[in-house]
């Protein structure tokens, strides 16, 4: 491998080298340099080292955010630390999940199951409870939900029977639901989740619905992919002089 020293004084003398080959050889050196040199960073404690390893297990987070993260905690007061970890501990050993439909709950059937005003006859299929949460924040929606926990992804290893379909089955089974809004991604492995759920309910004897497929608001035509552009001509409908 060239060194840098090399590389530089080909960029300066060659010239038959081409210069931003050049440029990105130096880049790649210099990046490959400072990498090996932070991983391996040595700590001044084997608890820093350990706190930073813990934060950088969690999704999107590196371990120079991790180190960033842990600093900030340990500048803060005794007491709001304690308080920051006692959560956390509180959240997963007190933490229920509802009995009907999956979402988190404080107690062992949910705010929104045991809300009288919500009508029960219609369901709302979702993944997890982010997409709960989504669904609510457009005030439009006032059924019940059903939390899957997730798709079915054979390449993940995530199989029907780990997720809360059979319990879905089993509330259409109990009777007093006439509709089942099917809201997951509009994926291959949530288009393979809907298909199994439709073939589980098709002789139920319940309608079965998806969300609306087409161009989002503000987006343009040009940027829109075929299968998206597609799917709204094909379900266009009527204008009536409101957006």
């Amino acid at each position: 491998m060239y060194s840098i020293k090399y590389t530089v004084a080909l960029w300066g003398w060659s010239p038959f080298y081409n210069r931003f080959a050049t440029f990105l050889l130096v880049y790649t050196l210099l990046i490959n340099r400072y990498t090996c040199l932070y991983m391996n960073q040595q700590y001044p404690s084997t608890l820093l080292e350990k706190a930073v390893g813990e934060f950088s297990k969690l999704p999107g987070i590196g371990r120079k955010t991790a180190m960033r993260l842990v600093l900030h905690l340990l500048r803060q007061d005794t007491s709001v630390v304690e308080a920051f970890g006692s959560s956390i501990i509180t959240l997963k050993h007190e933490v229920k999940y509802c009995k009907v439909c999956h979402n988190i709950s404080d107690t062992e059937t949910c705010q929104i199951c045991a809300n009288p005003q919500r009508d029960a006859s219609m369901v709302c299929v979702v993944e997890n409870i982010r997409d709960v949460m989504a669904v609510e924040a457009t005030q439009q929606y006032r059924g019940l939900y059903h939390v899957l926990g997730g798709v079915i992804s054979p390449m993940d290893g995530v199989g029907p029977g780990d997720l809360q379909i059979e319990s879905l089955v089993r509330r259409v089974a109990e009777g007093g639901i006439n509709e089942v809004i099917l809201a997951l991604s509009t994926t291959m492995e949530g288009d393979t989740t809907n298909f199994y759920i439709y073939r589980k309910l098709e002789k139920m004897g319940v309608k079965l619905s998806v969300l609306a497929r087409g161009v989002s608001i503000g987006d343009e035509l040009e940027y829109t992919d075929e299968i998206t552009l597609g799917r709204s001509i094909v379900n266009r409908t009527t204008f009536t002089g409101t957006v």
